[in-house]
């Protein structure tokens, strides 16, 4: 089969900024590559404007946009803050909290976009941690690991999750079956991994960092559960399309006399929405050239079967590690038809971003909020926890899908 040479180099090009983060020597981080690449298929002719427009996939960057103005309600709204405050001052053992807080941020997680609850809840728990004369490190490991393990439950925990739900049209009920015992057992492992390693040395003595909080609002937070219970019945009991339902609960929270929709919008993570659109024209012009034909024959030769579940499963773990788990599901989605597939790559993909600190977007957003209120978490702490916890729920994933097969 003849490839394009120009959709080969810039496929490189883009997939290698991924592995990197970005490009050496110049000021691209992974969108910034991302949104180069597309750039160059449509100035070179692979595509025009039409077929880009025509290769987003705008029901999942709907739905994504949807689910993050729902949790920026809960977010502007004090529903974080007025949670996780709340939780830190009963009158729990260290060890107790630190498995409170791993439960409510997995939880959290698991019906709103992970990297909005890591945001609002980090600097909450280290005021705390502070106050009451414990090490804000392991709780910050916990909300991050949590949040990953907990988002992994629904199709609408995080990002890679909704692109596969979409893409594959899974049912969402069908989904949290698959996904339940993997991730309960998941955060159960957070907390016993993580107190176990600071079982000795959990307390610290650590200044009370000045911390900006938000106001909590009953009105707004009644409103965005009222509208986020509704949105949830849509999920599970109606074949109403995600990307409409959550931009129409996105459209009901606009309509406020207090929160203006400026407020909302600047909240939004559009750097991400923006990385999904340049991969998906990427992608479509990837596709079209039969490079993803040519890797399946390739890695068939190796022995590598991409149908066959292990494989999979240990191909997108690796995969997610090297380029990070949205532009590896985007990669791998068109490659494989196990009937499994769904369930798969969401799982493993999620689980896999626990590995390494650079393992996904919510592992960055706690250090570097942590680092905002002088708190440092290093790459050897965070894979002190992650490697094993990493390597214990994607045994548990694989397993139990291997008994639902």
């Amino acid at each position: 089969m003849d490839i394009d040479l120009t959709v080969l180099v810039v496929f490189l090009f883009v997939y290698g900024g991924m592995v990197l983060g970005g490009i050496p020597g110049l000021a691209l981080d992974r969108t910034g590559v991302a949104v180069l690449g597309a750039i160059a298929l449509t100035a070179t002719g692979h595509t025009n404007l039409e077929q880009a427009w025509k290769a987003m996939d705008v029901s999942t960057l709907a739905l994504l946009l949807g689910l993050m103005i729902v949790s920026v309600q809960f977010r502007l709204g004090g529903f974080y803050t007025k949670v996780v405050a709340y939780v830190a001052n009963l009158p729990l053992s260290p060890y107790v909290l630190l498995g409170a807080t791993v439960w409510v941020v997995g939880v959290l997680s698991s019906v709103l976009v992970n990297d909005i609850v890591c945001l609002a809840t980090t600097p909450i728990v280290i005021e705390a941690c502070a106050k009451r004369r414990l090490d804000p490190v392991p709780f910050c490991l916990a909300i991050a690991l949590s949040s990953n393990v907990g988002s992994a439950l629904t199709l609408v925990g995080n990002p890679q999750n909704m692109l596969i739900g979409q893409t594959l049209h899974l049912s969402f009920s069908k989904y949290l079956w698959d996904a339940s015992v993997p991730v309960v057992l998941g955060l159960f492992c957070v907390w016993g991994v993580i107190a176990f390693l600071w079982r000795k040395n959990i307390c610290r003595e650590t200044g009370i960092p000045s911390v900006e909080t938000i106001r909590f609002n009953p009105w707004q937070t009644t409103k965005g559960l009222i509208v986020l219970a509704g949105l949830l019945f849509v999920f599970l009991f109606t074949s109403i399309p995600r990307g409409i339902s959550a931009l129409t609960a996105a459209g009901i929270l606009f309509l406020s006399r207090k929160m203006a929709s400026r407020r909302f919008l600047g909240e939004v993570d559009w750097q991400l929405l923006v990385l999904f659109g340049g991969l998906f024209v990427i992608n479509d012009c990837v596709g079209r050239s039969g490079i993803p034909q040519m890797l399946v024959s390739e890695l068939r030769a190796l022995g590598i079967d991409m149908d066959s579940g292990v494989w999979l499963f240990i191909t997108t773990t690796v995969l997610s590690n090297l380029v990070s788990n949205v532009p590896a599901v985007m990669l791998l989605l068109p490659m494989s038809h196990h009937p499994q597939l769904g369930a798969i790559l969401a799982l493993s993909s999620t689980l896999a971003g626990n590995l390494l600190l650079v393992g996904s977007i919510a592992n960055l957003i706690v250090a570097d909020q942590a680092s905002l209120h002088g708190v440092r978490i290093t790459w050897k702490q965070h894979a002190l926890v992650g490697i094993p916890i990493t390597i214990i729920t994607l045994c548990i994933a694989g397993a139990w899908l291997a008994f639902l097969q």
